[in-house]
């Protein structure tokens, strides 16, 4: 099972009408292909204590976040400020995963005053750390359940990120120390992995190592899982993952409560960006499609890739062509040899699956202001985030 997405999920009214609306270029979310995914993924792990926390480092609009808070799922947040947010959108403390790096004091006490439910520590300087804010204000907060970032270079190769097995009691001393245990592993497989074997084939190494807490009582298998942007490319199988991780977790002679947290696999097919053609040039056969929008709407090419499909409502033979944005950044290619007919200025084209690592990585590069989003309910549509203009590029300075 995967989701996948499929070409032209907006009809052209639906398209020039929200252009029209709200004007180029436009993020644009459908409620329903979000939905059906979270559906998919919720079902696709038969483990009896089994929850589902969306990753909001991929797309932190607070719109979207109620949709997995009405379908019952939790939240995983890499930083305060996905805290911040998933509060926001009205999840409670206790429904809250943290799993970040490097907080300092204040960020780490604004973490146990927020009550969250459950925080993972990268090292154990993060997690003295925490320890010492908390010495000084357990009789006022109560503290989270405390897990490790396993770091495990066997498995998933060199990282900086997490702690070794062999600094677990380490850590079972330092939670001690004020009276708190080590009760959950957070396992980060890797940023975008499609291949379904590189979680499966890992499963048996990671609960040997969760076995070393004396007080384990949680296993965050993380998130990482990959979106085949490609069509008819490999695609993450949640029907084997969540079978063969079910079974082995089920052997587990103490009862263990299990979390996943997709992002990108969950939000990524949901989300369009619409631009408009402004400019046609041709260099022999091939076609050279500046827009109205930039690479740097998109995620980051060099961390999370990129390739995203383009498409267009218009017919015609199809030609080579170059997709470029609207900066004179030798690399704003939003597709390179793309299959498309001869356009013209005014032709809108629609770049899939950008629901994830969209707008959260998107920036002010070259001094754009940001495009607005939109969430498309059947035919409905309502703003969910403004556009940008020019003033948000001096409103901070002095």
């Amino acid at each position: 099972m995967s989701v996948i997405n499929s070409a032209l999920p907006i009809s052209l009214p639906v398209a020039e009408e929200l252009l029209i609306t709200y004007g180029f270029p436009l993020y644009v979310y459908q409620g329903e292909i979000l939905r059906h995914s979270i559906a998919q993924i919720s079902l696709s792990i038969p483990y009896s204590s089994t929850k589902f926390h969306f990753a909001t480092v991929t797309n932190g609009n607070i719109q979207l976040l109620r949709i997995f808070l009405a379908a019952g799922w939790g939240l995983h947040a890499n930083s305060p400020g996905d805290i911040y947010l998933g509060l926001k959108a009205g999840f409670a403390p206790g429904e809250i995963v943290y799993s970040g790096s490097n907080l300092n004091w204040e960020e780490m006490q604004q973490l146990l005053r927020w009550g969250i439910g459950k925080v993972n520590f990268d090292s154990l300087a993060q997690l003295s750390l925490f320890c010492q804010i908390y010495q000084g204000e357990k009789e006022v907060f109560s503290g989270p359940k405390l897990g490790l970032r396993l770091n495990l270079p066997e498995v998933t190769g060199a990282s900086r990120i997490g702690v070794g097995p062999e600094e677990f009691s380490e850590a079972v001393k330092i939670a001690q120390s004020v009276g708190l245990k080590i009760t959950g592993v957070h396992f980060y497989r890797g940023t975008g992995t499609n291949a379904t074997q590189a979680f499966t084939q890992v499963i048996d190494s990671v609960i040997n190592v969760c076995q070393l807490l004396p007080h384990w009582e949680y296993l965050d298998f993380g998130g990482g899982f990959g979106y085949p942007y490609h069509h008819q490319g490999i695609a993450f199988d949640w029907e084997i993952f969540g079978q063969e991780l079910t079974e082995k977790l089920n052997r587990v002679e103490r009862k263990i409560e299990l979390i996943i947290e997709p992002g990108r696999a969950a939000i990524a097919s949901c989300g369009t960006l619409l631009t408009q053609v402004v400019s046609v040039k041709w260099q022999g056969n091939k076609q050279i499609v500046g827009v109205d929008t930039t690479v740097a709407n998109l995620s980051v090419p060099s961390v999370h890739g990129g390739y995203r499909e383009i498409v267009t409502w218009k017919q015609g033979n199809y030609y080579p062509t170059d997709v470029c944005g609207n900066t004179t950044y030798s690399r704003d290619y939003l597709g390179k040899n793309c299959q498309l007919p001869a356009l013209e200025i005014g032709d809108i084209l629609a770049i899939l699956a950008v629901g994830a690592y969209g707008y959260a990585m998107s920036s002010h590069f070259l001094h754009r202001p940001l495009p607005a989003e939109v969430l498309l309910e059947k035919n409905n549509h309502r703003l969910i985030r403004q556009r940008e203009d020019y003033t948000v590029l001096w409103n901070n300075q002095l």
